[in-house]
């Protein structure tokens, strides 16, 4: 099993394989043609309100832990989407998950919450 994770920017590695953008917002100014991901499914990314919150655009910015939990919850109505996600991963397919450029720390980026997802439910 092979769920990889890095930033959009990031060059492609060998054996990255299928490069699934997660963030809820296209990054700007990237041309089609200079796009690094081979899909780009925004519902896998925070929704616009933990973004917003994320950021401190709302009030208050939120700690990881908040952040963390209501993601979470989020992705529990993303199962569907997920599960194909661990089809594709069991089925032999190398897997990279993209977040922002600016998401520098791996271990509080919504990617790596995404990735223990994927591999519990490859588990199943």
């Amino acid at each position: 099993m092979t769920i990889r994770t890095r930033r959009w920017n990031d060059a492609r590695q060998p054996g990255d394989g299928f490069r699934l953008l997660v963030c809820r917002y296209r990054p700007r100014g990237v041309r089609k043609a200079d796009e690094t991901w081979d899909a780009w499914w925004k519902d896998l990314g925070p929704s616009i309100e933990l973004h917003a919150d994320a950021y401190g655009k709302r009030g208050r910015t939120i700690g990881w832990k908040e952040y963390r939990s209501r993601y979470l919850a989020e992705m529990a109505a993303r199962r569907g989407l997920i599960e194909h996600l661990a089809e594709r991963v069991r089925s032999g397919e190398t897997l990279t998950l993209l977040c922002s450029s600016a998401c520098a720390e791996e271990s509080c980026c919504h990617r790596t919450l995404l990735k223990s997802l994927v591999e519990r439910a490859v588990s199943r």
